[in-house]
């Protein structure tokens, strides 16, 4: 899978296991750290890009405003020390929602998943 990993969530621990599992990886941060929201959710929805973030917004982007995309990963008050393995298990149980293109919000001990329109 493509993977673009937003400015807040662009931790060397979560990169290198997306990397290391064989997936294309691209970080905001490369291109333009300071994108704006919409900028970053067209970018990754034109190269078949899931955005993993911390920020809300993109839920209200994808939700109240139907803008297209290719799925969404929100990490929600979670240490980015624990975010590398809540992704081992988001993909280990979610990869069918992933790439079918739902939006996944990980917290502590849960992981809820809003299936793509």
């Amino acid at each position: 899978m493509k993977f673009l990993l937003d400015v807040c969530s662009s931790s060397r621990s979560l990169r290198a296991l997306l990397t290391r599992l064989g997936h294309d990886v691209r970080l905001v941060g490369e291109g333009d750290p300071c994108a704006s929201d919409e900028t970053v959710l067209a970018l990754a929805h034109q190269e078949g890009r899931i955005v993993v973030t911390e920020d809300k917004d993109f839920g209200e982007l994808i939700v109240v405003q139907r803008r297209p995309h290719s799925g969404i990963i929100r990490f929600l008050e979670l240490p980015i020390a624990e975010q590398a393995v809540a992704m081992q298990e988001v993909l280990t149980y979610y990869e069918a929602d992933l790439k079918s293109g739902a939006m996944i919000v990980v917290t502590r001990g849960r992981i809820r998943v809003r299936p793509s329109a």
